[in-house]
């Protein structure tokens, strides 16, 4: 969700993310979570605090002055952009090959599963 400030209102965030304000915190479903503080007093939402209650990543885009919002992720949020090292054999037997060797160069992995 792009934003162009920290204050949303609190029916455009319930349509666009499915979470709404009620009085016992911000809910989904049969799922509620306590925000206290996340209603302001003019009926907005303070972003700041939804992404925190509801484990949502928020960035800030200082060029453009926008801000992202991304998805509940259920705590299972990346601490980072680093991909784990991997290493695969070579597929005539000589060696392996490693993720790292590729590092500082920009990298698409492409996975398949015939299932």
């Amino acid at each position: 969700m792009l934003l162009d400030s920290l204050a949303v209102d609190a029916e455009a965030f319930a349509a666009r993310t499915g979470w709404e304000a009620k009085p016992e915190g911000l809910c989904r479903g049969e799922v509620c979570v306590p925000a206290p503080g996340a209603v302001r007093a003019d009926g907005h939402l303070d972003v700041t605090i939804v992404a925190e209650r509801l484990g949502m990543p928020l960035v800030h885009d200082d060029v453009y002055g926008l801000w992202a919002l991304g998805p509940a992720a259920g705590g299972r949020t990346l601490a980072s952009a680093d991909a784990p090292e991997l290493t695969l054999p070579l597929v005539d037997g000589s060696g392996s090959w490693s993720l790292s060797s590729m590092r500082g160069r920009r990298t698409i992995l492409v996975a398949w599963a015939s299932w």
